[in-house]
């Protein structure tokens, strides 16, 4: 069951936040596959799926894996793909750490079991945006990749993802009129600004309504907000960046920058 919120306001992008009820599903790995060195793709089955619902790209579902001490921690990962119909769930996994959800997926093979719990809810934009900028950074990946494959024909989307190399690119099958940019930058360079406002400073934005999503390390999704809002205008109602991880500190995001 979910339930709606709807913001609006005349300035700014309509928004519709759902919520959702809350529950823990056991499922079981069907395919493990690496799409590039730097990331995992998990493919689930479960009959608890058959409710499952995810309205937004950005969703998050909670994974409860081992923690070092063999106690159960909960992560959060975007679903990357699901059917509910089929009963089956995709979750890319980005190793560029190793902390317990990434050591249980590089382990991972067909028949094991994992618990997972939400969304708790969801946040769906539009579909009045003129044009879609995607930040990102290998863990924003899974839920720029959902978006741009979701988008109807005729929607307008450019995507500017850093990775370590030209190997983790990826391509994304869509109707929408998409382009994208990648930033090549080493992983000791995640928490480093610079190469993502290097490209956003040769960026030109299409004109008319855009909305700005951007998700990678805080340090540099702080950044790229800042850049945008103070050196390129952008109304802050319609841009929305997120910390999805903290270089340094193990379980750390800032989901919300202001």
């Amino acid at each position: 069951m979910t339930s709606p919120d709807t913001q609006i306001d005349s300035s700014a992008p309509r928004i519709t936040r759902v919520r959702h009820d809350l529950k823990r599903r056991r499922l079981q790995v069907t395919r493990v596959e690496r799409l590039t060195p730097a990331m995992l793709r998990i493919h689930f089955t479960g009959d608890a799926l058959a409710d499952f619902v995810s309205l937004g790209a950005d969703d998050h579902v909670k994974l409860f894996v081992p923690g070092p001490g063999g106690e159960m921690v909960s992560r959060d990962y975007t679903p990357r793909a699901f059917d509910a119909a089929a009963q089956t769930l995709v979750i890319d996994f980005a190793v560029h750490d190793a902390g317990p959800a990434t050591l249980w997926a590089l382990e991972a093979r067909p028949g094991d079991q994992l618990e997972i719990g939400g969304p708790r809810g969801s946040m769906v934009i539009g579909p009045d945006i003129g044009w879609w900028l995607l930040i990102g950074d290998e863990t924003a990946l899974p839920a720029i990749g959902r978006r741009i494959e979701e988008m109807p024909a005729g929607a307008r989307v450019i995507s500017l993802v850093a990775v370590p190399g030209r190997d983790d690119e990826q391509t994304f099958v869509t109707p929408a009129d998409h382009r994208a940019l990648w930033v090549h930058r080493s992983p000791g360079q995640a928490d480093d600004p610079e190469p993502v406002l290097r490209a956003l400073a040769a960026l030109e934005l299409p004109a008319g309504d855009g909305f700005i999503w951007i998700a990678a390390e805080a340090r540099v999704a702080r950044a790229a907000r800042q850049f945008l809002v103070e050196q390129r205008g952008h109304p802050l109602p319609w841009l929305k960046a997120s910390g999805y991880w903290v270089n340094g500190m193990a379980d750390a995001s800032d989901k919300l920058i202001e």
